[in-house]
């Protein structure tokens, strides 16, 4: 009984009823159901974004949680609390602060905190090739919740710090803990401590290849959508593509008044199909914008898109992308390779039984090799009509194209 006592009065109600609702084996629509409410209700009040539950509200709920005696006087002692809108006696910790706004990632931040705030998954882990904007994207999920749900956030960079005696400090509050770059893995002795003592805690991982972990989703995180060349000529249409977006949004900082242009369209264009809307790519190339103009810089990479160097300190990132498409290829097994440099010469988009008619093997080998594929970040999925449809980055094209091993010698 003390546990539970300590629980209740150290934890936000959305997080309470959360809590109560699992314990007793409800869906939040069945939930609703009992309590005579909407399911919106139930998530808008276990994320946080309703502060104040009317008493009404209360009382339909813990009748449908069938709460009585001391249980029930702290779950409605809980919405008082809420409702006086206490502050905390720690401030919950915030996230870093990110160096400029997200550019074409709304609809993953909103799959992700939903994930977290809603339907209530503890284990996420964002996976994709480096440069394609992992941390970004997460840096932004949890500002989010931080802001809207007051979660603290716990934020750990795997190359540099340890989790070591982080149950101390997180204790019972809701806590988004994130792991960025974890790709050596993850202790899941020490994920399972963690959950087990911390009750309000979520896990959200970024790593260039997912480690399979118990009770985990994975999501992983393809390069930014890029233009047709159909929208060569029509710059207001291509401007809401989401590379195009990105690039732009680069090109205006170190540019002021920067403005598409029809005579510069195809060029842009042309940039953001070339380096596949990798984000990190985008931000590099955009760098030398100060010296050269888009046609210039689309004539650059034509002659070898692996050959541009970062521009100097302060003008754009220093992804590496012939390094990061390396490091993708080199941990491919020769029998994922060889399907790889296969689906790479086959112009346009393919199925996945394209891809088990070109392969030559079983129908279960050959996807699961697509699938390894998908999650390294070589391929992307296409908008198609008939189903699930896949192209080979054009990057990639180029290096398999060209031998693997030569232009990534020549890049390096």
């Amino acid at each position: 009984m003390h546990g539970v006592t300590s629980l209740q009065s150290t934890t936000g109600f959305g997080e309470l009823l959360r809590v109560r609702r699992e314990r007793v084996g409800l869906t939040q629509q069945v939930l609703a159901d009992h309590a005579t409410l909407s399911v919106r209700a139930i998530r808008d009040m276990e994320s946080g974004r309703v502060q104040r539950p009317r008493q009404e509200t209360v009382r339909l709920l813990a009748d449908a949680l069938r709460l009585e005696g001391q249980h029930r006087s702290s779950f409605e002692a809980a919405a008082r609390r809420q409702a006086l809108v206490e502050e905390p006696r720690d401030e919950p910790t915030a996230p870093p602060v990110a160096r400029g706004a997200i550019v074409g990632r709304e609809l993953e931040v909103e799959v992700l905190t939903d994930a977290l705030a809603v339907h209530g998954d503890r284990l996420v882990t964002v996976a994709g090739l480096g440069g394609v904007g992992k941390t970004r994207l997460v840096l932004e999920v949890a500002r989010r919740l931080h802001l809207a749900s007051r979660w603290s956030v716990r934020w750990i960079d795997c190359g540099r710090q340890s989790v070591a005696g982080l149950a101390r400090t997180v204790g019972e509050r809701p806590t988004l803990l994130v792991l960025d770059g974890a790709d050596a893995g993850v202790d899941t002795a020490l994920l399972d401590e963690l959950f087990h003592r911390c009750p309000g805690l979520r896990v959200l991982i970024t790593a260039r290849v997912p480690q399979p972990l118990p009770g985990g989703q994975v999501i992983p995180l393809a390069p930014l959508p890029t233009p047709g060349p159909e929208l060569d000529h029509d710059p207001v249409a291509l401007a809401e593509v989401g590379a195009v977006r990105l690039l732009l949004s680069h090109l205006r900082r170190l540019r002021p008044g920067f403005r598409l242009e029809p005579e510069e369209a195809p060029a842009v264009a042309s940039i953001c199909r070339q380096l596949d809307g990798l984000p990190g790519a985008l931000e590099l190339v955009a760098g030398w914008s100060t010296v050269l103009s888009p046609r210039q810089l689309v004539a650059r990479l034509t002659d070898g898109p692996f050959h541009l160097a970062p521009p100097p300190a302060g003008f754009g990132g220093r992804a590496d992308v012939g390094a990061a498409l390396g490091a993708a290829l080199s941990r491919l097994t020769l029998g994922q390779r060889d399907l790889l440099e296969r689906l790479a010469a086959t112009p346009g988009d393919w199925s996945g039984e394209d891809a088990v008619a070109l392969s030559g093997r079983s129908p279960q080998e050959c996807l699961a090799a697509v699938h390894e594929l998908l999650a390294s970040g070589l391929i992307r999925s296409v908008p198609a009509r008939d189903g699930v449809r896949f192209t080979v980055l054009n990057l990639c094209r180029r290096l398999c194209g060209s031998g693997v091993h030569a232009e990534l010698a020549a890049a390096g």
